[in-house]
C-alpha cells in the first residue's frame, strides 16, 4: 500500500515537473516576441524623427534666405537716405547733421548685420549638434532592440526632445516676426533699431539654452547606452542557465521514456515465456478464452470439463508474470474482465458478463497455484457487457465478442501512459 502512495507520489512529481518546464519554455517565446515587436515599433519612431531634422534644417536655411533679403532692403534704403540727403543741400548745417545720422545708421545696421551673422553661426553649430545626435541614435538602434522597459523610457525621452525641438522652431518663427519689426522700425527711428539689437541679444542666450538642452539629453543617451549593455549581459547569462535547464529536461524525458516502456518489456518477456502455447494480444499482452467453452448459453455457470483448460491456461499465463523477477516488481492488479455481444439490453449483456468474470474469478482463487505465489491480493473481476465488442471490417464479430479475458496491469500505467502522451506531443 505504501509502495503504491510512493509511485502515485512520483508519478505526479514528474507531470507537475513536465508542465513548469512547458510553462517556461511558453514565457521565454513570449518574451523574444514582445522584444522583436518593440525594436520593430522603435526603428519606425527613429526614422520619424530623422525627417522632422531634416524638416527643421530646410527651414533654418529660409531663415537664413530671409535674413540676407532684410540685409538687402537695408542697402537700399541706404540709398534711398543718401538720395534725400542730396535733395537738401539747400542746407549744409542740416546736410551735415544728416550726414551724422547717416553715419550713426550705418554703424547700426553694421551691428545688426554682425548680430545676425553670429545667430546665423549658432544656428549652424545647433544643426551640426543635431546631425551629430541623430548618428549616435542610429549607433545606438541596434542596442535598443534588446531592451523593452528602457525602450519605452527612451521613446518617452525622445517625445520631449521633439517637443523641445517644435519649441525652438516657434521661437524662430517669433524672431523673423520681431525683424520684421524692427526693419520697420529702422526706417521710422533710431530707437527702434537700438530695441531690435536688444530684442537680437535675447534671442542669442535662448539659443546658447537650447544648445545646452540638446547637449544634456546627449548624455542621458549616453547613460541609456551604459544601462542596455549591462542589460545584455544578464541576458547572455539567462541564455547559458536556459540552454543548462534544457539539457536537464532532455536527460529527464529520456529517463521518463524508459519508464513508460516497461509495459513494452513485459508482454516481449511474457511472449518468450510463453512461446506459442497460449496465445495472447500482442499490444496488451492479455489473455483471451471464448465463452462459449467455459459457459452454456446465457449462462454464467464454469462447465466442469472447461475447468482444466482454465486451470493449465491461468496457471501458465499468470506463472510467467508472478515468476519472472523482472516483472513481479512491477504488478499492481490481475483483471477478470467478462464480455458479451450486442444482443440483447445494455443491463441484461452487463449483469451477465459481471457474472462469469466472478464465477471464473472464484474458480482460480481455489487453486493452489494462486495461494502459493499470494495471488490473491492482486486479483479483481469485472463485467464489460459489449462495450469492447470486437469488430472486424466495421462488423462486430458476436463469437469473439463473447470472451473472458485475463490481463494485467502495471503499478503507476495509467499516469506513465499520460507522460508518454506528454512527451511525445509536438
Amino acid at each position: 500500500m505504501f509502495s503504491k502512495d510512493k509511485g502515485n507520489e512520483e508519478s505526479n512529481f514528474w507531470i507537475s515537473y513536465a508542465d513548469l518546464m512547458a510553462g517556461l519554455l511558453f514565457v521565454f517565446i513570449l518574451l523574444i516576441g514582445a522584444i522583436i515587436s518593440k525594436s520593430i515599433i522603435l526603428k519606425s519612431d527613429l526614422h520619424d524623427k530623422e525627417d522632422r531634422l531634416s524638416n527643421l534644417s530646410q527651414s533654418l536655411k529660409t531663415k537664413e534666405n530671409t535674413l540676407e533679403e532684410l540685409s538687402d532692403t537695408l542697402a537700399k534704403s541706404q540709398a534711398l537716405v543718401s538720395e534725400k540727403d542730396h535733395d537738401l543741400s539747400d542746407n549744409e548745417k542740416l546736410l551735415v547733421q544728416k550726414e551724422k545720422l547717416l553715419t550713426l545708421k550705418n554703424a547700426r545696421i553694421a551691428e545688426i548685420e554682425t548680430k545676425m551673422s553670429e545667430n546665423e553661426k549658432l544656428i549652424q553649430l545647433k544643426n551640426a549638434r543635431i546631425a551629430k545626435e541623430q548618428v549616435q541614435l542610429t549607433e545606438n538602434e541596434r542596442m535598443f532592440k534588446l531592451k523593452i522597459s528602457e525602450i519605452k523610457k527612451l521613446n518617452e525621452l525622445l517625445i520631449a526632445a521633439n517637443a523641445t525641438q517644435r519649441q525652438l522652431s516657434d521661437k524662430i518663427i517669433i524672431v523673423q516676426n520681431q525683424l520684421d519689426e524692427n526693419n520697420d522700425a529702422l526706417k521710422k527711428n533710431q530707437d527702434a533699431m537700438v530695441q531690435n539689437t536688444k530684442t537680437l541679444k535675447d534671442y542669442e542666450g535662448k539659443v546658447l539654452i537650447l544648445s545646452s538642452e540638446l547637449s544634456d539629453s546627449k548624455e542621458t543617451v549616453k547613460i541609456k547606452d551604459d544601462k542596455l549593455l549591462t542589460l545584455l549581459n544578464a541576458m547572455d547569462e539567462k541564455e547559458t542557465k536556459y540552454d543548462a535547464l534544457v539539457a536537464n529536461l532532455q536527460a529527464q524525458k529520456s529517463k521518463i521514456k524508459s519508464l513508460t516502456g516497461i509495459k513494452i518489456k513485459v508482454v516481449a518477456a511474457l511472449k518468450e515465456a510463453l512461446g506459442d502455447n497460449i496465445d495472447i494480444d500482442k499490444k496488451s499482452g492479455s489473455l483471451r478464452l471464448a465463452s462459449n467453452i467455459l459457459f452454456g448459453s446465457g449462462q454464467s455457470l464454469l462447465k466442469p470439463e472447461a475447468k482444466v483448460a482454465l486451470k493449465k491456461a491461468f496457471e501458465e499465463y499468470i506463472g510467467a508474470l508472478v515468476t519472472n523477477p523482472k516483472i513481479k516488481p512491477h504488478l499492481d492488479k490481475i483483471i477478470i474482465e467478462g464480455h458479451t455481444d450486442s444482443v440483447g439490453s445494455y443491463i441484461y449483456n452487463l449483469n451477465l458478463s459481471q457474472k462469469r468474470a466472478l464465477a471464473v474469478m472464484e474458480y482460480l482463487l481455489t487453486l493452489d497455484f494462486t495461494t502459493q505465489h499470494n495471488i490473491r491480493p492482486l486479483m479483481t473481476a469485472s463485467g464489460r457487457a459489449y462495450l469492447d465488442a470486437v469488430m472486424v471490417d466495421g462488423v462486430e464479430d458476436k463469437n469473439a465478442s463473447r470472451r473472458i479475458e485475463i490481463k494485467f496491469r502495471l503499478k503507476n500505467e495509467d499516469a506513465m501512459h499520460e507522460i508518454e502522451k506528454v512527451l511525445d506531443a509536438k
